[in-house]
């Protein structure tokens, strides 16, 4: 019975990071599930660059340039980090050889390339993270959705994660973040969103919504 999100409506535009926060159980997931097609939405539209998601194949979207991570991140565990990427390039190539470089490009790019043939299983949490990314990329997308890829990293490992989701939006991909970490959100974003119950309680420029009394109370509540 619960609505997870309830007449929520937002745009984000071309080149922006874009903040989704609120606390725990608010809904954040659940719109990029709404997003990439993993839930259906029982109304409204969902539309990327004017055409309407509603209702197409999570493979299909991916092909359309939307892209997301998830909030546990599961490699391809028996495969080597460069074989997780080329899977993942395959969205727009049926070429082994295109793929295996847009790979080997995007490894770079993510400066995972030292660790290509690692198997997967046996990196630290913070390049399985990155790896998640590089993965998503390899996609091709121009919408990045991120869902808390800062979770469980070392403030070093924060620092270096805020620069390449900075790197992505200068090559030119649109990003939407999802995370809890408030300094990383406040100095990545160019906007925020923030809702709670699956709606919104606050929207604007970072500082704008770190000092609005609902963003405050939703997350430390009323006392």
């Amino acid at each position: 019975g619960l609505t997870a999100v309830n007449a929520l409506s937002f745009q984000v535009e071309q080149g922006e990071i874009f903040g989704l926060i609120g606390p725990n159980g608010s809904g954040k997931t659940t719109v990029f599930n709404l997003i990439t097609g993993f839930y259906p939405i029982s109304s409204g539209n969902i539309l990327f660059k004017g055409k309407a998601l509603n209702g197409l194949p999570t493979w299909k979207i991916c092909k359309m340039g939307v892209c997301r991570t998830f909030q546990v991140v599961k490699p391809l565990r028996r495969m080597t980090v460069l074989e997780n990427v080329v899977t993942s390039a395959f969205n727009h190539t049926g070429s082994l050889d295109e793929a295996r470089d847009k790979a080997l490009e995007v490894l770079e790019f993510c400066e995972l390339i030292k660790k290509k043939d690692y198997p997967a299983k046996g990196l630290t949490i913070g390049d399985r993270k990155r790896l998640e990314i590089a993965r998503a990329l390899a996609t091709g997308p121009t919408l990045l959705l991120l869902d808390e890829t800062m979770a469980g990293l070392t403030p070093q490992e924060q620092a270096e994660g805020v620069e390449l989701i900075r790197k992505i939006r200068d090559a030119g991909v649109t990003i939407i973040i999802v995370e809890h970490i408030m300094q990383v959100i406040m100095r990545i974003c160019d906007r925020i969103l923030c809702i709670n119950y699956g709606q919104e309680i606050a929207k604007g420029l970072p500082a704008e919504v770190a000092n609005n009394h609902n963003v405050i109370e939703a997350y430390l509540g009323k006392e």
